[in-house]
């Protein structure tokens, strides 16, 4: 397929101009403006993350996404990630296939184990059952896309026996991606399945994720499973100019970071850490011309069919987001495809 180029976020808690957190319900609401906006840019996908704390607002990603696709005409609306593990298979399918009959048929499904884990105690599962869960749940879901009658049986739930399950979908063949942070192991199991994998580089250069890029082509070779799209998502920031990009994401960056950073034991994220992400790593921020030079050399180099920037970061007000979606669907957008079809 050709290239895709979408926008991700996970509904982040923005501040107002004076720095006050806004209300759930206002982001919500800027969360469908901001979708709306990259529609009408010719931004290609948008993505949104399920989380369940309160540095993130958007809890149940086809909700909102529902919302989105009665105000746009041709976007992909996709999740990332449904968290499955503490999820009902039956139900995330139903939902996303509701979500394909309000958008005719532009639904997708990134689904994943999550990088937090308060789904499993706000939703009544052990920890310790981290790894069965994902694998039944997968393996369920997996036998629901196929939209005929499911015969199943597993461990963390009762039986299926010829079950019809309802509504079927408006494209009748829902993508569903599985989300990968770096596990030659998840790799694997979405080649087993014959998903497509999106590759989440959040830290580091995107080359080092080259080997897993082989892994997923070699395990589907040798398991006889077609060729299958890959994707990267990754954080990023667009102003008019690299120092502007620069010095706008920092303090949302450190914000952020910090807390999760606290919450996990890692060291402070210092500025020097920030900057060798911007120009050696896993962050896309700066004018739009180098955001599309490193975008399309990460296209380049890892040989991905889709490239999702997350343009969310922390606290950042709704209006500097709008204005960097802006950049990026009429101006990062045309320069990546431009490079990327000179370099051929």
């Amino acid at each position: 397929m050709d290239v895709q180029l979408g926008l991700d976020t996970f509904g982040d808690v923005t501040s107002d101009a004076q720095g006050t957190p806004l209300e759930y319900a206002e982001v919500i609401r800027n969360v469908v403006s901001e979708a709306v906006l990259a529609d009408e840019v010719g931004v290609d996908a948008i993505t949104l993350g399920e989380h369940h704390r309160d540095d993130f607002a958007v809890s149940a990603p086809e909700t909102v996404l529902a919302g989105i696709a009665t105000k746009t005409s041709r976007i992909i609306l996709s999740s990332g990630v449904t968290v499955l593990s503490s999820d009902d298979p039956i139900r995330v399918f139903q939902r996303f296939a509701t979500l394909d009959a309000l958008s005719e048929g532009r639904a997708e499904i990134i689904v994943g184990r999550g990088s937090f884990t308060e789904s499993f105690p706000l939703f009544g599962y052990a920890l310790e059952d981290y790894q069965v869960l994902f694998e039944e749940k997968l393996n369920l879901f997996a036998e629901l896309l196929k939209e005929t009658p499911v015969t199943w049986a597993g461990t963390t739930r009762p039986p299926l026996n010829h079950q019809q399950v309802y509504p079927k979908s408006h494209s009748g063949a829902m993508r569903t991606w599985v989300g990968v942070g770096g596990s030659p192991e998840s790799v694997v199991r979405a080649a087993t399945y014959g998903f497509p994998l999106m590759l989440a580089i959040i830290g580091g250069a995107a080359d080092r994720f080259g080997p897993y890029i082989d892994l997923y082509h070699r395990a589907l070779d040798q398991l006889g499973k077609p060729s299958q799209p890959i994707g990267v998502h990754s954080p990023g920031h667009i102003a008019a100019t690299d120092e502007e990009a620069i010095e706008g994401m920092w303090p949302h960056y450190e914000a952020m970071f910090g807390r999760i950073g606290r919450e996990r034991g890692w060291g402070p994220r210092t500025k020097e850490d920030y900057l060798h992400e911007v120009h050696h790593g896993a962050l896309y921020v700066g004018s739009p011309e180098t955001v599309a030079k490193k975008i399309a050399s990460t296209i380049a180099t890892l040989g991905v069919d889709r490239f999702d920037l997350k343009y969310s970061t922390g606290p950042m007000p709704h209006q500097v987001l709008m204005e960097s979606i802006n950049m990026y669907g009429t101006t990062v957008i045309p320069m990546v495809r431009d490079i990327l079809s000179s370099a051929r």
